[in-house]
């Protein structure tokens, strides 16, 4: 990153302003699409890649791999391994609210991936008891009686989405 060579000439305040300001900036993004352009806008490419490396670096030391194996994984220095374990060590609050989050976040990805209809009738019953019940009255019902419940599903004539649940269950 380009170094600022007039930090010195501002006063406390005026630096506190600034990081502040930056800060809040940084509070106005609302997506990922909006956070790339503006990260895009404010740093060069090598800038972002030294950044997104240290980013990965916490998240090596915080799932406790050693300077090694994070060496031979992402091909760093030991010197920044070092410098980033010193800020998890002094600060690190920053990293690790962010990694906190995107691993909830690849959790709920998951869990959501892996959700099937049967599951979510499973855990909101009340919800589908009307699919629920007709499908368990067609699981019982011998074939006499699945006939007479094809005739009056065939009447309704799929009036009612139940009729149409009923005559789908039933074929």
């Amino acid at each position: 990153m380009g170094k600022f060579t007039n930090i010195h000439k501002l006063s406390k305040t005026e630096q506190d302003e600034l990081f502040i300001g930056f800060v809040e900036s940084l509070s106005r993004i609302r997506s990922s699409v909006e956070a790339a352009n503006f990260v895009k806008d404010l740093l060069s490419e090598s800038e972002v890649l030294m950044l997104a490396r240290r980013l990965q670096v916490a998240d090596l030391l915080l799932q406790g791999l050693t300077y090694e194996q994070i060496r031979k994984v992402i091909k760093v220095s030991f010197a920044t391994i070092a410098k980033v374990q010193t800020w998890l060590r002094l600060y690190g609050e920053g990293y690790r609210t962010i990694l906190a989050r995107a691993k909830k976040q690849i959790n709920k990805e998951e869990n959501h991936a892996s959700f099937s209809w049967p599951q979510v009738k499973k855990k909101y019953p009340m919800y589908f008891w009307p699919q629920l019940l007709l499908e368990e009255i067609v699981k019982n019902a011998n074939y006499r009686e699945k006939k007479k419940l094809l005739r009056v599903a065939e009447e309704l004539r799929g009036k009612t989405k139940i009729a149409r649940q009923l005559k789908r269950i039933l074929k």
